[in-house]
C-alpha cells in the first residue's frame, strides 16, 4: 500500500532540511514550512539555487516562544526574536508577490558575511507564502530510483527534491497519473495537480549544496519536455486540512 516515508521541512526557505514524524497540514501548507527566507540588498529572493551552501545553515523556529535560531557551518549561533520586524517589503517569487517584514536582530551581519553579500532575513506576512507555487509537493521514492536507474548510478537521495512528502508503494511516475485527482493522505485530503518544473536545486548535493550530478539532463533524457519545463514530481492543494504522519496511508480517491 502506497504510504508517506518521509516529509521535508524548514523554517527558512532553502537551509537544512527537517524530517519530522507528524505535521499538521492547513490550507496553506504545513504549517511552519518556509515562512522565512533571505533577499538581497535590493530586495530580491535568494535562494538554494543561486547559492547552494545555504543547505548547510540549520533553522529552528519555535513559535511559542517567536525565536528562531540559525546555525552556521562553522558553529556560530544565531538566534533573536521573529516577532520583532521593521521594513515591509514584497518580493517576486517566480511572477508572484509575497508581502513580508524584514526581521530586527543578529541576522544581517553573519549572514551577509556567509554568503559573501549583503543579506537580509525575512519572514512572510502570510501562511504558506513562502513556497515556490502551490502548497504542497509531492514523489515516489519509485520514480526517484527509475532515475539514477536510467542514468546508470546506484541511489540518488530523495531529499535533492526538497519534495513536501516523500510515498512508497507505488510504481515509477505512478503520482504522475493522480493529477486532477483528490488524494487521500493520513487525515489530510489533497488534490494533485500537475507535474513540478525543476530547477538547479536538484543538481546539488543535499547536505553541502554541492553540485554533484546531472539531474535535469538526466530527468530530461528519458522524460522529455512539458510545456518546455524539465519535470518531476507533482504539486499538491489542500481540500481538507489535518494531521499526516510518517506511515499514513496514501489512497487516491
Amino acid at each position: 500500500m502506497a504510504h508517506v516515508v518521509r516529509f521535508n521541512v524548514t523554517p527558512l526557505k532553502s537551509s537544512a532540511l527537517h524530517h519530522p514524524t507528524e505535521v499538521r497540514i492547513e490550507r496553506s501548507g504545513v504549517v511552519g514550512n518556509r515562512e522565512f527566507f533571505l533577499v538581497t540588498e535590493d530586495g530580491k529572493l535568494f535562494v538554494g539555487s543561486r547559492f547552494g551552501r545555504l543547505v548547510r545553515i540549520r533553522a529552528e523556529h519555535d513559535p511559542e516562544r517567536e525565536t528562531l535560531r540559525l546555525t552556521l557551518p562553522d558553529g556560530e549561533t544565531l538566534e533573536g526574536g521573529t516577532a520583532e520586524t521593521g521594513e515591509r517589503i514584497e518580493v517576486d517569487f517566480w511572477g508572484r508577490r509575497v508581502g513580508a517584514r524584514i526581521l530586527q536582530g543578529p541576522w544581517a551581519e553573519a549572514l551577509g558575511r556567509f554568503a559573501g553579500r549583503p543579506l537580509r532575513l525575512a519572514r512572510v506576512e502570510r501562511p504558506g507564502d513562502g513556497v515556490d507555487v502551490h502548497a504542497l509537493t509531492l514523489v515516489s521514492l519509485a520514480s526517484v530510483e527509475e532515475l539514477a536507474r536510467r542514468a546508470g548510478v546506484e541511489r540518488l537521495d530523495p531529499r535533492r527534491f526538497r519534495m513536501t512528502i516523500e510515498i512508497d508503494g507505488v510504481g515509477p511516475h505512478e503520482e504522475d497519473t493522480w493529477s486532477g485527482r483528490p488524494l487521500r493522505v493520513g487525515e489530510a485530503l489533497l488534490l494533485v495537480g500537475d507535474p513540478v518544473p525543476r530547477c538547479a536545486v536538484t543538481t546539488q548535493d543535499p547536505d553541502t549544496g554541492d553540485r554533484d550530478f546531472p539531474t535535469l539532463a538526466a530527468i530530461r533524457r528519458y522524460r522529455g519536455l512539458r510545456d518546455g519545463e524539465i519535470c518531476f514530481g507533482v504539486y499538491a492543494s489542500v481540500i481538507e486540512p489535518g494531521s499526516v504522519r510518517v506511515g499514513d496511508p496514501v489512497e487516491p480517491r
